[in-house]
C-alpha cells in the first residue's frame, strides 16, 4: 500500500497548508485529523486482518517459539501472531551501499531477468528472507523483519523480557547475503553476525548502525559492501541501560571467549604432541582439529555438529539422507591452481546457498542422525586417489558400524579385514569409495586413528578402545562447542518447509522440455508427436526410483511393466529412458540429456508412427531443495 509514503506526502501538505505564521508547531491531534480526513486511516484499517487464534485464547500464556520464514515465492501473506505480552526486536534494513563489484551493472529494464540479492536472517529459531532486489552498487534493500526476543529457561519464558534480560542473551543474529544469477545459481556473498544488544543502551530504544559485510573465503579481509540498519525494540524499553554497561558486558564476554579458546588451543596442542609420540607416521594421517569457516576463522571441528531435529519435515534418518544428497555439490571456489581451497560452512550460510563442500553435507548429514537419536560421528579421511573427504559414520547398538555417503545418499556395511590372517582366507570386497580415515568427531567427541594402518579396510571401529583411538578430553571439547560455551558460536538454525509447489513446477518442466525437444527435431526436420496417455504411464516409474533411493527398497515396477505392454501396441517398439537432477533449469537437464547416446537416440527417433513421451516428477524436501525426476520415451514400429 506504501503507506509510509502516502503519510509523508500528507503530511508535508498539512503543515503547508495550515501552519500559520504565527503557530510553531502542529500538535500529533493535527495532524491524526488531517489523515483521517484523507481516508488514510479507514484504508489502513481495512487492510489489516485480525486472527483470533482458539488455542492461544485458551492458553494465553503458553510460551510460543516461532519460526518465521518469508520467501520470495510466496505471494500469500503468511499470519504473524504477535503476542503482546512478549518483547520484539524491529530490524529495518535501509538499503545498501559501496557493493563495487556491481558499480558497472546497468538498472535492468522492467521484466528483464537479472541477477539479484537476497538476505537471510537467523535468530534464536527464527528465520527470514529479504525480497530480492538486483544487485547494484547500492542496492534497494528496504525490508524490515519483527524478531522475538524470549528466554527459554529459568521460568521467564512467558515474561516480558526486560533489559538486563535482553542483556544476558548473547545469541546474535546472523545475516547471510546470497547472490542468485539469471540462471539461478546462487553464491555466497558475505556472512555477518551482527551484535545487536548495542540498542539497549541507546536514547528511546532505536539505534541506526552501518554495517560493513566482508567477502567469504579467500575474500574473507575485503569489504564486498555496506548495509544501513535500523534497530527498534517494542514495546519500549521502560528503562534503558547506560551505554557503559552494555559495553562492559560484550567486552566481558568477549574476554571469557578468548581465554576458553586459548586453552582449549593449549590443550589440543598437547594432545597432537602426544598423538605423534605414538608413531610418527601419524603426522601425515588426516587429523583435523580445527576448520576454517566462511568467514577465515578457524574454530573446533566439533563445533560444525550438534544433534539437529527436523520438526516433522523428514521422518526418517534414510529421508534425512536424500534430503542432504539433494543439496548441490560444489567445492569451494579457489582463485588460481594449486589443490583444493578449504572451507567449512556455518550451517545457515550452507542451507541459504543450497549447496557446499563434502564436509558442509557431512556434517549437516550427522546433525540430522544425531537428532534422531543414532549415535553417529564424522568420518575425515581420503578417497581413492589421496583426495581428502568426509563421510558419516553410524555406530549400531550390535558393534555394526555403517558408513553414509552424504553426496550420494549410499549407506554401506563395513566388515573389518583382519590383515594377519593367512592369504588363502577369503576376505570381503569393500564396497566404498574410501580409503584412510584419519579421525571420527561428533559434537561430543573427537578420535585420532591410532591404529598401526589408517587404511579403512582394516580398521577396527571400536572407539572405547584406546590403543586404536585416541579420545580428546569431553570436558575440553565441551568448554568449547556446547551450546552457550562461547558466544563466537553461531547457533544452528532450524530446517524451512519447502515453498516450491511440486506439481506446479513439474508441469512446468514438462512443457518447456516438450518445446524443447519439438524444436531440437524441428531442426533435424522431422515432425514431432505427443502420447500423452504413455506420458502419464511414465509417473510410477519415477515415483518408484525416487521412493527407492530414499528407502533402498525396490517397489511397483511389475506394474509398470504391465501397463506399458498393455499400452504399446503389437508389432511396436518402446525406449524409455529415466535421469534424475537436482536443479530445475529446464534447458540445462535437456542439454544433458542429450550427451547420453541412449537419450539421443530416443528424443531423435525416426520412422513411421514415432510417438514421443516426457513425463517430469519434482519431489520436494526442506530449504527447497528438490529431486527432479525426467523420463523421456518413444513408441514406433520395429
Amino acid at each position: 500500500m506504501d503507506v509510509h509514503g502516502r503519510i509523508r506526502e500528507i503530511l508535508a501538505e498539512t503543515i503547508r497548508e495550515e501552519l500559520a505564521p504565527d503557530q510553531q508547531q502542529l500538535s500529533t491531534e493535527d495532524l491524526i485529523k488531517a489523515l483521517r480526513r484523507r481516508g488514510i486511516i479507514d484504508d489502513v484499517m481495512k487492510e489489516l486482518n485480525f486472527v483470533t487464534d482458539n488455542v492461544d485464547q485458551e492458553l494465553p500464556s503458553s510460551p510460543k517459539q516461532p519460526v518465521c520464514f518469508t520467501d520470495r515465492q510466496s505471494t500469500l501473506l503468511k499470519k504473524t501472531n504477535i503476542d503482546p505480552t512478549r518483547r520484539y526486536l524491529y530490524l529495518q534494513v535501509l538499503g545498501g551501499k559501496a557493493f563495487l563489484e556491481h558499480l558497472q551493472e546497468p538498472e535492468p529494464l522492467p521484466g528483464q531477468v537479472c541477477s539479484t540479492f537476497t538476505l537471510c536472517l537467523h535468530f534464536r529459531n527464527q528465520r527470514f528472507r529479504s525480497k530480492p532486489v538486483p544487485c547494484a552498487c547500492e542496492p534497494d534493500f528496504h525490508d524490515g523483519f519483527l524478531l522475538e526476543v524470549h528466554r527459554e529457561s529459568l521460568g521467564d519464558g512467558t515474561r516480558m523480557a526486560d533489559s538486563t534480560t535482553m542483556l544476558s542473551i548473547s545469541d546474535p543474529i546472523h545475516m547471510v547475503l546470497i547472490k542468485t544469477d539469471i540462471f539461478g545459481e546462487t553464491t555466497l556473498v558475505a556472512s555477518y553476525f551482527l551484535e545487536w544488544r548495542s540498542v539497549l543502551g541507546s536514547e528511546n530504544g532505536v539505534t541506526n548502525l552501518t554495517v560493513e559485510l566482508m567477502g567469504v573465503g579467500t575474500e574473507s579481509k575485503v569489504a564486498v559492501g555496506i548495509l544501513n540498519i535500523k534497530l527498534e525494540m517494542y514495546p519500549a524499553l521502560n528503562q534503558t541501560l547506560s551505554q557503559e554497561v552494555v559495553n562492559t558486558q560484550l567486552a566481558l564476554e568477549r574476554q571469557k571467549t578468548a581465554e576458553k579458546e586459548r586453552l582449549f588451543l593449549v590443550y589440543a596442542k598437547q594432545w597432537w604432541r602426544e598423538y605423534l609420540q605414538i608413531r610418527p607416521s601419524h603426522s601425515s594421517r588426516l587429523v583435523k582439529i580445527f576448520a576454517q569457516d566462511e568467514n577465515g576463522i578457524n574454530r573446533p571441528v566439533c563445533s560444525y555438529v550438534k544433534p539437529l531435529r527436523a520438526g516433522r519435515l523428514l521422518d526418517t534418518p534414510r529421508q534425512a539422507a536424500r534430503f542432504v544428497n539433494v543439496l548441490g555439490y560444489e567445492r569451494a571456489p579457489v582463485i588460481g591452481g594449486g589443490g583444493k581451497q578449504e572451507q567449512w560452512c556455518t550451517l545457515l550460510a550452507f542451507l541459504c546457498r543450497n549447496k557446499g563442500d563434502c564436509e558442509d553435507h557431512a556434517n549437516l548429514l550427522c546433525s540430522l542422525l544425531l537428532g534422531y537419536g543414532l549415535e553417529a560421528f564424522v568420518c575425515v579421511g581420503t578417497k581413492a586417489k589421496g583426495v581428502p573427504h568426509a563421510w558419516v559414520m553410524t555406530c549400531g547398538t550390535d558393534g555394526t558400524i555403517t558408513f553414509w555417503e552424504s553426496l550420494t545418499g549410499h549407506r554401506y556395511i563395513h566388515k573389518s579385514t583382519n590383515p594377519d590372517e593367512p592369504p588363502v582366507a577369503e576376505q570381503p570386497k569393500p564396497l566404498y569409495p574410501y580409503r584412510t580415515v584419519g579421525c571420527v568427531f561428533n559434537h561430543q567427541m573427537f578420535l585420532g586413528n591410532c591404529q598401526p594402518s589408517d587404511s579403512v579396510e582394516v580398521c577396527v571401529f571400536d572407539l572405547n578402545d584406546e590403543s586404536k583411538w585416541k579420545p580428546m578430553s569431553e570436558e575440553a571439547i565441551k568448554s568449547v562447542c556446547a551450546p552457550g560455551a562461547t558466544t563466537s558460536l553461531p547457533p544452528f538454525p532450524p530446517l524451512c518447509a519447502s515453498t516450491i509447489d511440486a506439481s506446479v513446477t513439474s508441469n512446468e518442466i514438462e512443457m518447456q522440455l516438450r518445446l524443447l525437444v519439438s524444436e531440437h527435431r524441428k531442426d533435424l526436420g522431422l515432425t514431432t508427436v505427443w502420447e500423452d496417455q504413455l506420458s502419464y504411464l511414465l509417473s510410477p516409474a519415477l515415483a518408484s526410483y525416487e521412493f527407492e533411493r530414499t528407502t533402498s527398497i525396490s517397489a511397483g515396477n511389475e506394474e509398470f511393466q504391465d501397463a506399458i505392454r498393455r499400452a504399446v501396441p503389437d508389432g511396436h517398439t518402446f525406449k524409455g529412458f529415466p535421469i534424475h537432477f537436482v536443479y530445475r533449469n529446464a534447458r540445462r537437464a535437456f542439454a544433458t540429456c542429450l550427451r547420453s547416446p541412449f537419450c539421443e537416440e530416443i528424443i531423435c527417433c525416426r520412422g513411421d508412427q514415432v510417438r514421443l513421451a516426457v513425463r517430469v516428477r519434482v519431489f520436494t524436501y526442506p530449504e527447497s531443495a528438490c529431486a527432479v525426476w525426467i523420463m523421456f520415451a518413444c513408441e514406433n514400429i520395429f
